[in-house]
C-alpha cells in the first residue's frame, strides 16, 4: 500500500529477519540495513526503531525531512487516511490516527488479585455513560513525523490527529484480534 500512495521517495522495511527482508524486497520495498540487537527485542519502542533508522540513513548520507512509520499489523489501514495524514502534517510536528474508546474509560475499574472491583474514577459511578467525555486512543496504524521531531522531547511535539471509526481499527496481538480484524474487514468491504 505504501508504494501505491505516491507519497514516498523510499519505502523501507526495518527488520532483523532475513526472510522478512527478502519478502519486503520482493514486493518493492528496500532493506538498506538490518535492525540492531538493541531495537530487535520485545522492549524496544517504535521511537527507538525510528531514531535508529534515521541515524542509519544519515550515516549513509541520506536525509529526509518527513518520515512515516507504517505498522504491518495494521491490516485495516486505508491509503486515503495515510494521504490525509500527510496533508495534516503541514500544520503539526506529528500526525497520528486515533479512535474513540468503545466504552468511556471514566467508568473503568481495576480488579484486585482477590477479584474485587475498585472504580478508577468513583466520582462517575452514577454518571450515564453517554454523558461522559469522549476519550480517544492511538489507532496504532501509522505515524507521520517531521524528522527533527523524533529527537525532541515528547511534551514539545505538536500532535495532530485523524479520527477513525472503531470499525477501521484493530490491534492484532492474538488469534481473537485476528478474528475481529477479519470480521471488520468483511463488514467494511460490504460498505464499499
Amino acid at each position: 500500500m505504501a508504494l501505491s500512495t505516491g507519497l514516498f521517495d523510499e519505502v523501507m522495511v526495518s527488520t532483523d529477519d532475513k526472510e522478512i527482508a527478502s519478502i519486503a524486497i520482493e514486493y518493492g520495498a528496500r532493506v538498506p540495513f538490518f535492525r540492531s540487537e538493541d531495537t530487535s527485542n520485545d522492549y524496544s519502542t517504535t521511537m527507538d526503531v525510528l531514531k535508529e533508522v534515521i541515524s542509519q540513513y544519515r550515516s549513509l548520507g541520506q536525509e529526509y525531512n518527513v518520515v512515516c512509520c507504517l505498522y504491518p499489523t495494521a491490516v485495516l489501514s486505508k491509503m486515503e487516511d495515510i494521504q490525509i495524514g500527510y496533508q495534516l502534517l503541514k500544520e503539526a510536528d506529528m500526525v497520528l490516527p486515533v479512535t474513540e474508546f468503545s466504552f468511556p474509560p471514566l467508568r473503568s475499574f481495576k480488579v484486585s488479585n482477590q477479584g474485587f472491583a475498585e472504580y478508577c474514577y468513583p466520582e462517575h459511578i452514577n454518571t450515564r455513560s453517554q454523558d461522559l467525555e469522549t476519550w480517544f486512543h492511538d489507532a496504532g496504524q501509522w505515524y507521520w513525523f517531521q524528522t527533527e521531531t523524533l529527537f525532541m522531547s515528547s511534551s514539545k511535539i505538536r500532535k495532530r490527529v485523524l479520527k477513525l471509526s472503531n470499525m477501521q481499527v484493530q490491534d492484532i496481538d492474538n488469534k481473537d484480534d485476528w478474528g475481529l480484524a477479519e470480521l471488520k474487514f468483511k463488514i467494511l468491504q460490504n460498505h464499499v
